[in-house]
Order: structure tokens, then sequence, then C-alpha cells
């Protein structure tokens, strides 16, 4: 998608991944920038919430719905042939999820009501605003995602109401982490062997990547099950050999997509890689369901590994493909998916080494921060409109399909 011929305002704000993606990034790197010191209490937050809740916060109900409501309304023109939301009405958006970021931030300064209703308006209106557009162009089959972005703002909202009523918000992390997880199955599971498939056929011909199909639905069925016994009793014996299984299904169906083929192309092999964490935060979570290691491995599989990589690679992916650049990883963007990688595999194992955790969660932090500050500083002037503008609007009529 292009800058609409028809569009006369900032180019950032002419399709929803402009703002959603610059902005998201650098949340990301500046929320991890000051977690870091708050965590080693050389920082005090002026958040209502605990550290440790402003922290979780911050990336499960700040950043993820900025990347996830970026990809929708970058997604939906194509699903629904509509024009994008743009202009005025996603300038409201952004200001109102710049709001809710400085109102959980500084919540400690006013009523914890009221950062609520300011940080769960962001996902409520786009609640709204994604379901009249898909009602709008009659595109039901897509509906389901925006049910789980209607989960995702349900589990914000609890997230405040347990902070306030008992000092942590558990059972609404797990909620959030559970639709984070569900969506990378669902459109990681649609993109990924699609976009595969394409590549595949015009430059690596040979064996294909298995189509979305029912054995996908299954597994993504049987997962939302597994995760609701997690959400529900994460230490029950049974909710272990659920996840265990889910996580075999999961990487049986990633072994279906061919990604070992791909090697030639990072912009492919991103996409393997993101949702390789996926079974391995089943399979992590399920461990610790049975005592064997701490729950914050899984957690941080689902969520540094499987969402931190697999965000940056759609981020990168449609800001080149929507700006009528090639679609091919850069030395940069490929320096990108190394910091965001070894960002994962460091988090996850300073969890599992405990002896070394301290090293090995400033050396995640750092890997974190250079991962989306590179992709601030390699992505932002096109995000912004001032690079090869022109080209943009020239390609409105041949853009590659990249969502």
């Amino acid at each position: 998608m292009a800058i609409p011929r028809n569009y006369q305002g900032w180019t950032v704000l002419a399709n929803g991944f402009r703002p959603f993606f610059l902005l998201g990034a650098i949340q990301a790197a500046l929320a991890i920038l000051v977690w870091l010191p708050a965590y080693y209490g050389e920082l005090k937050l002026g958040s209502a919430f605990a550290p440790r809740d402003w922290h979780v916060h911050e990336m499960l109900y700040g950043y993820l719905p900025a990347i996830v409501t970026g990809f929708l309304f970058t997604a939906i023109p194509n699903w629904t042939g509509r024009l994008p939301i743009r202009g005025l009405p996603l300038l409201t958006l952004v200001i109102v999820w710049l709001a809710g970021r400085l109102a959980v931030t500084f919540s400690a300064a006013g009523p914890w009501w009221a950062a609520l209703l300011i940080d769960a308006s962001f996902l409520l209106l786009v609640v709204l605003a994604a379901a009249r557009e898909i009602a709008a162009g009659r595109n039901w089959r897509n509906l389901p995602v925006v049910a789980m972005v209607g989960i995702l703002l349900a589990g914000n909202v609890a997230f405040h109401l347990e902070a306030h009523l008992h000092g942590a918000a558990d059972y609404a992390i797990r909620v959030g982490v559970a639709v984070i997880v569900l969506l990378l199955a669902l459109i990681g599971g649609r993109i990924t062997p699609s976009f595969t498939r394409n590549w595949l056929v015009k430059h690596n011909p040979g064996r294909l990547p298995a189509p979305f199909g029912r054995f996908d639905m299954v597994i993504v069925v049987f997962s939302a099950l597994s995760l609701l016994g997690w959400i529900v009793a994460p230490d029950n014996a049974i909710t272990g050999a659920a996840l265990v299984v889910a996580g075999v299904l999961h990487a049986v169906r990633l072994a279906r997509w061919a990604g070992d083929r791909t090697l030639r192309e990072r912009l492919l092999v991103i996409l393997h890689v993101g949702y390789a964490f996926v079974p391995l935060g089943f399979l992590l979570n399920a461990a610790a369901s049975l005592g064997w290691i701490l729950p914050s491995a899984g957690l941080h599989a689902w969520m540094v590994g499987a969402a931190g990589i697999m965000t940056l690679a759609v981020m990168t992916r449609a800001t080149l493909g929507h700006t009528g650049q090639a679609l091919t990883a850069s030395v940069a963007t490929q320096a990108i998916y190394l910091g965001i990688i070894v960002a994962a595999l460091t988090r996850v194992c300073a969890v599992l080494a405990p002896a070394h955790a301290d090293v090995l969660l400033h050396v995640a932090a750092f890997a974190w921060i250079i991962a989306f500050s590179g992709f601030v500083l390699a992505f932002g002037p096109l995000l912004l409109g001032l690079k090869l503008r022109a080209l943009a609007i020239r390609s409105a009529g041949s853009a590659q399909p990249v969502l």
C-alpha cells in the first residue's frame, strides 16, 4: 500500500503502519532502557504499578498493541478493498496511544482509574474502527483477529483492576500473553508459509510449504484450549501435558513450511526463526507447570522471542514493501535481526542459568535496544516519508503483496 494518490496530509499519517511501527519501536527501546535500572533499584518509576508490572504492561499492552494496530490498519484495506484509516482519525489514535503510555508511567500522581480509562481507550477505539471496516467490507473471515484484539482489551482492563485490587496482575498477564501467542499462531501461521511459497516458486523451485488448512486450525484451537488451562491453572500437571502437546504440534507445523529452503533471503528466514520460539515457549511453560524451571523462561521465549522477532520481521517487511523498496534484507536489516535473536536467547538463558543472570540480562537488554533503535534509524526515514515518496506513489499499482 503506497501513499494514496488523493491524500494530501502528512506522509506519516497516510497509512497505519507508519506512525505505529515508528512509535512502537521507539517505545520498545526506551521502555527497556528505563526498565533495567528500575529492576536493579537504581531508578524509581512514577507508576502506580509495581516495577515488574509496569515493565510487563508496557511491553504487553503498550508496545504490542501499537504494532498490532499498525498491522491491522494496513492489512484491513487489502482485506476489504476500502480506503485506509488515515489523517485526523489516525492522528487521534496515535495521540490516545501516547496518552496511555504517559498515564500508565505516571499513574502514581493521580487516581488509578484515570490511568485505566485513558489506557484502555486506545484498544477500544482500535476494536471499534477495525470491526466497522470489516463489517463495511463484509470481510467476515478476518473478524476473529479483531475478536482477539477485543480480548486483549479485556486483558488490559483486567490488568489495571487486578494490580489495584491485589497488588500484582498475574492472571491479566497470562491473558495478554495467551492472546499474543494465538495472534502469532493465526497470523504468523498464514503469512509465513504464504510468503515462503511466493519466494520459493520464483527463486528456489522445489519443495513448497504446506498451506494453511484444517491441520493448522486444529493446532490453533488446541493451543487456545491449552492456553486457557495455563491462564487458570499454570501449575497443574494436566496443563503441563497439554502445553507439551501444543509445543510439539507447533514444531511439526513449522517443519512443514520449508524454512530450510529460504536461507538465501533473511527477510523470510527471520519469520521461521521467530515462529520457532512459539513451540519453545509452550515447552518451557510446560516445564514450569511441572515445577522444573521458573515460569519467566517460557514467558520470555514467547514475548522476547516469538513476539519480538516476528513483530520486527513484519515491521521491516511491511515498511519495505509499502514504501516501494525491494523485498530483501539489507546489512542493516540483518543486524536488526541479529540483535533481536541475541536478546531472545540471552533473556531465556538468564532464567535457565541464574548464576550468569546479571550478565545475560544486560546483554539481552542491550541487544533489544540495539534492535529497536536500529529499526528506528534504518526505517524511520521511510516511515516518515523522507525518502522515495515519489517512488512509493508510482508503485501504487504494482507493489508486491506484503501483508
